[in-house]
């Protein structure tokens, strides 16, 4: 009999799929359309190992059985290529990262084809390719056009090994998310983007969004609403007043001082003489540490007397006011009221400085944070604390309803070289800056202006450096390319000089979905009828690390577009599914100082992409993490070599002596057809392959018409392609299996003979009886009275009435 040779078939099979351009999305089509997509990898030196590919096969199996239910499937893979993970492996090597990033992507691309996944390279992008970041710089221009990018210097998130500033989005328990080197503080001009215009969108619009629960809470959080009230509370003797966001405003009466953060703009101007050098000396220490430290909950509280007082708009008494390090700079404005009885923080800081403690809500409890009865407080004892909060804040002048965020503006500059050119330029002659349409003069006579920079003129392209390693100095490496740095103004023609940061690498990341649509469209991001047709993406797969990163920066970069009017749609992904991890065999993730890692090469080399495939799907829960065990795929080849078998033989039998069809294979059929349908599309993969698992053994047991076995070669074929196409033609088809519909089951044929008959005595279950599907009630009720269980709750009582429904239960009145 012919034997099954995994590494002979898939190599054809990817051939002719690729010469034939079978995956290939249609243009111009009035089919409906289904946009499936991957989070682009960035291409590592390391090439994929075994954990890489489960999104991309299940994203695959997804595309392939939308095509067979009669959409147009886009389903296109690219780079993201610019970056810091591709720049410290060029360090690494001492290659330059345009050659390494090349040779990464030819390795990636290698190892995705040999797994057979159905991409459609025809619109492969790379987002280190002037064609590709021209249209990237194109929207940083219309977002600071837009008014939403600016240029500021702040105390930014450091990395001394990466030597760059980092987003708030970047930093993991104090650490640099990618190097894991603790970050510390340094203040540099930056570019920062001002997402926490849209913190209200992104955070209603997520409503809308077929997302985890666990990604949309994340969110959630990060962006952090909060409800209540800014109050401003006069400083004593000067003409400055401290706002103030509370969440809390019925609290006020109990406020005993107020607490600055140590970097808070009114420190220098209200801090005593006497005071000033201790006050120095805390912010200099209060420098040195991280935010994560300073947020830490049960750590001692430290802060020192500014020697000012400000007045309590509630009850016009003067309280102290300090600084301490607890309090953040950007959380609320920098500033909080003390309010010990009610907040733990707050006591264990007047404890600490000797403040007093005033209750202003009834309760038994030293420190009680909850709601209740108000006391201490002046016209609105009695009164409930939510209801009194609300008529505080009316009654106040020095107070406001407001909203507050946790959520920071987007730090959006690195001082690295390989990233986009952010395309501005500075001109000392010109000294003028366009923002949100206004002209205004710069005190240093510098112009910043965008809207002189034409689309003609972009990409402003990357120069090659031979030393593009991290100075560390708060200036990029492009700093000292002086050759492409100097240029000349857009508008006057004299001497300028370019920014020297570049982006990061989010930016590329922010729009791609957008160019897959239209990668050679010189004139704009995409034509407007493919963004109509094509977007918003219909399925997204990939990582829940990426929940406040990417997921978040995109969603912000496409509502601005849309703002913007250059897109349709306010929310680019649909449909989210994350990926469980897989880890080694011994439980560990995969990593090279390790030394666990499985390279995918070796597995498809020896047992075939399909078996592979399969056992990626097969492994465990789509969404859960689990351990990668080799003898697991040696399962999954053994199930596709019986699946060989049976065409194979069913092949070779007499074509005229027709088989039988067999009438509970035939029933099991459609019970599987509807188990699989059902499960790919709520990413079941697992089952799905299971009850194709036992299909297959039964078919052994009973044998299986043509007809039998084509439909289950089409549920088979998005998990094991190349077989399946394989088997397919040898059953005497020309066209591809994939052009084929996806198979209907009968309702009819589905249904379970047998049913589960819940008995019940005076509406409460006392059995569960495996019955006959369609018995009367006479019969139900003559097998509940044989039930032993039934026979004791029954025992010397009388049934007054039976309750029936069919299929379902029986309930006795007694």
């Amino acid at each position: 009999m012919e034997k099954y040779e995994p590494q002979k078939i898939e190599k054809k099979w990817q051939k002719e799929w690729a010469n034939k351009k079978i995956f290939q999305a249609e243009e111009n089509s009035k089919k409906p359309k289904k946009y499936i997509l991957d989070m682009f990898p960035y291409p590592s030196g390391a090439g994929l190992h075994v954990g890489h590919p489960r999104g991309y096969v299940g994203s695959d199996v997804i595309s392939h059985y939308f095509r067979m239910e009669g959409f147009n499937v886009l389903h296109p893979m690219g780079w993201d290529a610019f970056g810091l993970p591709a720049e410290n492996y060029a360090i690494k090597t001492g290659i330059h990262p345009s050659i390494t990033t090349k040779k990464n992507i030819e390795r990636f691309k290698e190892q995705m084809k040999m797994i057979g996944l159905s991409y459609d390279w025809s619109r492969e992008i790379n987002t280190s390719e002037p064609d590709y970041y021209k249209w990237t710089q194109w929207i940083f221009l219309k977002l600071f056009e837009m008014g939403l990018a600016y240029r500021k210097k702040l105390p930014i998130n450091w990395c001394p090994s990466c030597k760059t500033g980092l987003a708030n989005e970047e930093v993991v328990a104090g650490k640099c998310e990618r190097c894991g080197t603790e970050t510390t503080k340094k203040d540099v001009e930056q570019w920062v983007l001002k997402i926490t215009d849209y913190a209200e969108a992104l955070l209603s619009d997520l409503e809308n969004l077929n997302w985890p629960k666990e990604i949309k809470e994340m969110q959630k959080n990060w962006i952090g609403r909060s409800e209540g009230a800014d109050i401003q509370f006069p400083v004593s003797n000067s003409q400055f007043s401290i706002k103030v966001f509370t969440t809390r405003p019925d609290t006020i009466f109990g406020a005993t001082f107020l607490v600055l953060a140590p970097e808070h703009q009114l420190v220098k101007e209200i801090v005593s003489s006497k005071q000033k050098k201790e006050v120095e000396q805390y912010i200099a220490q209060a420098k040195k540490k991280l935010d994560v430290e300073r947020q830490i909950e049960n750590r001692d509280k430290t802060g020192v007397f500014t020697g000012a007082y400000a007045i309590n708009p509630a009850n016009k008494k003067a309280i102290p006011i300090y600084i301490a390090d607890y309090v953040l700079p950007y959380y609320g404005y920098g500033a909080i009221m003390g309010v010990p009885a009610h907040d733990q923080r707050d006591f264990d800081f007047a404890k600490k400085y000797h403040l007093p403690v005033i209750k202003v809500i009834a309760s038994e409890s030293e420190v009680y944070a909850g709601q209740g009865k108000m006391i201490n407080s002046g016209n609105f004892n009695g009164l409930d604390s939510k209801k009194a909060g609300k008529k505080i804040v009316k009654s106040l002048k020095e107070a406001k309803p407001a909203v507050n965020y946790k959520l920071r503006d987007w730090i959006f500059s690195r001082q690295r070289y390989w990233g986009e050119p952010i395309p501005l330029v500075f001109c000392e002659h010109c000294k003028k800056r366009i923002e949100r349409g206004e002209t205004k003069d710069f005190s240093k006579g510098e112009l910043l202006n965008p809207g002189w920079i034409a689309l003609k003129e972009l990409p402003v392209k990357l120069p090659e450096l031979e030393k593009y390693q991290p100075t560390g100095t708060g200036q990029s490496p492009l700093a000292a390319a002086t050759d492409w740095l100097e240029t000349k103004c857009p508008k006057c023609g004299r001497r300028a000089v370019r920014e020297s940061n570049t982006m990061p690498q989010w930016a590329g990341s922010c729009w791609y979905f957008i160019r897959y649509l239209d990668p050679q469209n010189r004139q704009e991001i995409a034509s407007k009828e493919k963004i109509k047709y094509w977007l918003p993406v219909d399925f997204y797969v990939g990582g829940a690390e990426h929940a406040v990163l990417h997921l978040l920066y995109s969603r912000f970069w496409i509502k601005a577009l849309y703002e913007a009017k250059i897109i349709n749609f306010q929310e680019p992904f649909l449909k989210l599914r994350t990926i469980g991890l897989i880890l080694a065999p011994d439980g560990q993730k995969m990593s090279k100082s390790r030394g666990n890692v499985i390279n995918p090469d070796e597995v498809i080399n020896k047992y075939g992409a399909d078996a592979f495939r399969v056992y990626e799907m097969f492994m465990g829960p789509f969404n859960q993490p689990i351990s990668w065990q080799t003898k697991g795929v040696i399962g999954t080849r053994r199930f596709l070599e019986k699946v060989w078998n049976i065409v194979i033989n069913l092949k070779n039998q007499n074509e005229n002596s027709k088989r039988k069809e067999n009438k509970d294979l035939k029933k099991k059929l459609h019970q599987v057809i509807k188990k699989v349908t059902e499960d790919i599309e709520a990413q079941k993969f697992n089952t799905a392959i299971a009850a194709m698992m036992e299909f297959v053994n039964e078919s052994q047991n009973f044998g299986t018409t043509k007809k039998q076995i084509e439909d289950f070669l089409k549920l088979l074929a998005p998990f094991a392609p190349h077989i399946a196409e394989e088997l397919w033609q040898k059953l005497g088809h020309r066209d591809s299996i994939f052009k084929e519909n996806w198979p209907e089951y009968d309702p009819k044929l589905i249904e379970e003979e047998s049913f589960v008959l819940v008995v019940q005595i005076n509406g409460k279950v006392r059995d569960q009886i495996k019955a006959k599907r369609g018995i009367s009630e006479s019969q139900a009720k003559e097998l509940a009275l044989k039930s032993e269980k039934i026979q004791k709750w029954l025992q010397d009582k009388e049934i007054k009435k039976t309750i029936f429904v069919k299929d379902k239960l029986i309930n006795f009145v007694v």
